[in-house]
Parts: structure tokens; sequence; C-alpha cells
């Protein structure tokens, strides 16, 4: 077993205010993607200007925040938020979704894609390719947390986590840290120059974070309120198969254009 590194969640506290590992992770991760977008953009000689990209992303950070508070209240616990509605904007309490963030933040795109007459599907290619490094970044937060650990396991690399009870659990968070980050960002940085047509990079995204996500969710603790929906089966893993269906489909209509 590993000892669990006692970390604390909060990096410093100035009064009531708090600045923590967990948002500091994400704004990482959305300052990395916006350097290297724009550092593509000025790559391949984009007219766009700067106004464009500022607005862009601040369409995506803030459907990505209401896309996963949302996903997770109609995902994962509706009954608890229709009993009590004003817990939905309880944010500091936890509850966040990664799929309906994603949701958020291509409604957000495409919104703001279309209010500058762009191509949607060119900077969603552009995104995405940098889109794992906040997801990777994401996943340090949650581990410093200390919370969505795995699966009770007797492998040796296994930790007792603060919240998780008195036996070694997988360090689940780590290996998405390492598949959805690490792994997913080096595959599609490296094919970034390799996909001719539009909208092919972001089909693969989503088909690759849709398998690695629905594989890793055998190893993650399932959320306590829902456990297994379907059989075996996690909604994290109903919801990374619907990804995968969906990332098929437009990689298909996208490559036959």
């Amino acid at each position: 077993m590993i000892p669990y590194p006692s970390l604390d969640p909060e990096i410093v506290r100035i009064g009531p205010v708090a600045v923590r590992w967990y948002g500091l992770m994400y704004l990482i991760g959305f300052a990395s993607s916006y350097v290297l977008v724009r550092r593509e953009i000025k790559k391949r000689s984009l007219a766009l200007d700067r106004e464009f990209i500022d607005s862009l992303y601040t369409s995506l950070i803030l459907g990505l925040l209401i896309g996963a508070r949302l996903g997770y209240v109609l995902f994962y616990d509706l009954s608890v938020y229709l009993s009590h509605p004003l817990d939905i904007f309880a944010v500091w309490k936890g509850g966040m979704s990664f799929h309906g963030g994603l949701i958020g933040s291509v409604i957000a795109g495409v919104w703001c894609c279309k209010k500058y007459k762009t191509d949607p599907w060119l900077f969603s290619d552009l995104v995405v390719a940098t889109a794992p490094i906040g997801i990777g970044m994401g996943r340090l937060g949650n581990f410093i947390n200390g919370e969505l650990y795995g699966r009770v396991t007797t492998m040796p690399w296994g930790m007792v986590f603060p919240n998780g009870g008195p036996l070694p659990r997988h360090p689940s968070q780590v290996y998405e840290f390492l598949l959805e980050g690490i792994v997913l960002f080096l595959v599609l940085w490296t094919m970034r120059s390799r996909v001719r047509r539009s909208g092919t990079l972001t089909a693969l995204f989503i088909i690759l974070y849709g398998c690695i996500r629905f594989i890793v969710e055998f190893f993650r603790e399932p959320d306590a309120q829902l456990g297994f929906v379907i059989g075996c089966f996690t909604m994290g893993q109903v919801l990374s198969a619907s990804m995968v269906l969906v990332g098929a489909g437009l990689l298909f209509t996208r490559r036959n254009r």
C-alpha cells in the first residue's frame, strides 16, 4: 500500500476567502489551452483577432461551469435537487459533471463562433487538442481533495483515502490523470496537423475520451447515491458509451462530407 499524501486542499486562506488547489488546476488548464490555441492560430496564419479568442474562452469557461453543475443535477442527483432546488446554486458543496460541462462548452462555443461568423469545427479541433490538459489537471485536483477515489483493491499501489474507509482503494484519479490527461493530449496533439478534414479531431476526442472513461470507471467507486444504474455499469459508463456513439456518428459524417 502506498501512503496517501496528506495535502491541504487549500493553498492559502485569507479570512473567508480560500484559494484551493482544485480551482488552481483548472486555471492552469484553461491558461495552457489558451496559450497553445493562440500559438496554433499564429502558426497557421489564421486571420482572427484577439477579441474573438478572448470571447470564445470566456464563453467556454461559463458554458463548462454552468453545464457541469446542471449536468450533475440532472444525471446524478435529480430527486434531491427537485426537493431542494436552491441547493443547485450551492456549488461550494461539490457536484460537477464532466459530461454536462462538455455539453455546456459545446453550446457556448458554437454560439460564440456563430456570433463572430467563424467556423465552429475549426476552433473545436483547436480547443479539443488542448482540452486534455485541463481534464488531467482537474483529476489532480480531485486527488488532492481525496474525492472520486477508486474501488477497494489488493494491489500494492492501493491507497487509504481520508473519506474512503479503512481499506486501500485504486487511486483512480491518478489513472484518469495519466490516461485522460497525458495520453489523450499526446495523441490529439500529435494528430492535430495530420487530420485534414475539420471536425475529425473533435470526433476522435469524443470517441477516445469516452473509451478511456468507460474503462477507468471499472476501477472507480460508483456514486453513492446512484450505485450501478444498468447491470454492472455506472452512470459515468452510460454517458461515456453515449459519447462513443455520438463521436462515431460525427466521425462518419465529417469524413463523408
